[in-house]
């Protein structure tokens, strides 16, 4: 009896926490302009696993998916190659979803 009830309330705790968080599905990462350090958040499942991940300097732009001029190439390849192992970790870790979402 317990232990289904646990499952049950499991369930919805998921579902209260994007909701606190303020996004719209797992792995959907959204702008934080309030927080006072980080500029993004991302609820990330993947399998059974879930875990938020606050990621990205406040107030400091990536170079973008297009950058134009040779400063912004530079810190683009710069950032992908500091952070290449981990990009390469996955969904579960911040460098992923900056990589994704910032540059």
């Amino acid at each position: 009896m317990l232990g289904s009830f646990f499952c049950y309330n499991h369930g919805m705790a998921k579902n209260s926490l994007l909701k606190r968080i303020g996004v719209s599905g797992y792995n959907k990462p959204k702008r934080t302009p309030s927080h006072p350090t980080k500029s993004h958040v991302v609820v990330a499942k993947s399998g059974d696993k879930v875990k938020t991940i606050r990621y990205g300097q406040q107030g400091v732009s990536g170079a973008g998916s297009n950058p134009k001029t040779a400063k912004q190439k530079a810190r683009r390849k710069s950032f992908k190659a500091r952070h290449a192992k981990n990009i390469a970790k996955g969904k579960m870790s911040a460098a992923y979803w900056a990589n994704k979402s910032k540059w």
